[in-house]
């Protein structure tokens, strides 16, 4: 096992790459990428990267230069020989060859595109445009970085024998947290973790530990790479940026409250059993539901991503009752922001009613709450979104308003489109 402390001590990092390969990434996104070559291979879109927690002003904590050799670094990158054979030839959720070989032809000679970056008040603003498959892809990457090299700036200034105690104190938080949810029966808990992740390494670890700690209750991670090394399943399924697009290529308002749905219907042609996971809260849960169509009700089930998680599932729970369907054969996914006594509390109350699974992200693989003076390895909300597609503005509501994105102008137009009532604000903490 790596000595963390040790590694990042001796070399101040040097040896270390952020991002190690291009399939250092989250499962879903290769998923979608997929996708989205078959369906839309001609769409222009724009990612931004938005950093949420704007007391940390990653402008003048990050070195302009280091930022921008990480990031041409993964530019220079392409599919291995080794990482091409253990897509093509790999089993994903059951099913060998889910990527296709057009798809993997046109991956394999991939390298990432140009990037923009500027300096404003004390952040940077980082951004992507160009083909869709192309471009989705620097999401992960440049998360990642950015959180990286943050906490680099961090760690930089301290000693050996400071950084064995921070990593000694780490370990012993996370196994802590394992060692809890080690009695829970029936438990299923994945990585979830990639895109702000105090290290790649520290990722590693924790997956480690996981692996160890939990067993059977430990069903994989979303990051390739990692499931690649050590032999895991890689999970995930989609997420927000698909109907966001979808969305803003729309022209009228029916086709506008009709393209959540055609996001569905064309992941429906390529995957199935438990890949045909619905994300419903882009533009509000309950209201995408209750116009949902009857066949979204045979889907194998939810993941609960925003808004207070109790009640997405309840809501879940009271839909597919309505349509005929036995919620107990269904399954939810709980994925925002969840830490140890939040993944207890709701496994514990849905026990019997749904099979439940957690994705366990940034308090798994970025918890140095409390842990260096003034808390400055705390983990922060930083995302890259898609913010244009064909030059029009996404939009996205969320079953929490504090996560809303776009224009004024347009999210006003979407919550009447999709009857988006009053909504109660959550504070995003990662």
């Amino acid at each position: 096992m790596v000595d963390i402390a040790t590694r990042v001590y001796n070399h101040k990092w040097k040896i270390d790459p952020i991002v190690r390969s291009l399939i250092d990434t989250d499962f879903y996104k290769l998923l979608m990428c997929q996708s989205v070559y078959r369906n839309k291979p001609d769409t222009t879109v724009a990612f931004s990267l938005i950093n949420r927690s704007k007391d940390i002003r990653l402008a003048e904590m990050v070195d302009e230069g280091e930022l921008r050799e990480q990031l041409d670094h993964v530019r220079s990158l392409s599919l291995s020989r080794g990482e091409s054979t253990w897509m093509r030839g790999n089993m994903f959720y059951g099913k060998r060859q889910m990527f296709r070989s057009d798809f993997m032809e046109w991956f394999e000679n991939l390298r990432l595109p140009a990037y923009h970056l500027e300096k404003h008040d004390g952040q940077y603003e980082l951004s992507f445009e160009g083909s869709w498959p192309e471009v989705m892809l620097w999401e992960i990457p440049a998360l990642a970085i950015l959180m990286e090299l943050r906490s680099r700036a961090v760690i930089n200034s301290m000693k050996k024998f400071e950084l064995q105690v921070l990593y000694a104190r780490a370990m012993t938080k996370l196994w802590e947290k394992i060692k809890r949810l080690q009695p829970l029966e029936g438990l299923k808990v994945a990585d979830f973790g990639t895109r702000r992740r105090h290290s790649y390494l520290w990722q590693d670890w924790c997956v480690q530990a996981m692996m160890e700690g939990l067993g059977d209750k430990f069903p994989g991670t979303s990051n390739c790479h990692i499931a690649m090394q050590r032999d895991l399943e890689a999970v995930g399924t989609n997420a927000h940026e698909l109907p966001m697009v979808y969305s803003a290529l729309a022209n009228t308002d029916d086709e506008l409250a009709q393209a959540p749905y055609d996001v569905l219907r064309d992941w429906q042609d390529e995957h199935d059993g438990n890949l045909r996971i619905i994300l419903p809260d882009t533009y509000g849960s309950k209201g995408f539901l209750d116009r949902a169509p009857d066949w979204l009700a045979g889907w194998t089930g939810i993941r609960i991503d925003s808004g207070d998680p109790a009640t997405g599932a309840e809501t879940a729970i009271d839909w597919w009752l309505s349509k005929g369907e036995d919620p107990t054969q269904k399954l939810v996914i709980f994925s925002d922001g969840l830490d140890t006594d939040k993944i207890i509390e709701l496994h514990q109350q849905f026990a019997g009613r749904v099979r439940t699974s957690f994705g366990w992200g940034t308090l798994l693989t970025n918890d140095f709450r409390g842990l260096t003076d003034g808390d400055s390895l705390a983990p922060f909300s930083l995302v890259c979104k898609a913010n244009s597609a064909n030059g029009k503005p996404t939009v996205k509501l969320s079953d929490n308003p504090n996560k809303a994105m776009g224009p004024d102008e347009e999210i006003a137009r979407y919550k009447r489109v999709f009857g988006v009532g009053a909504q109660e604000k959550m504070d995003v903490l990662v």
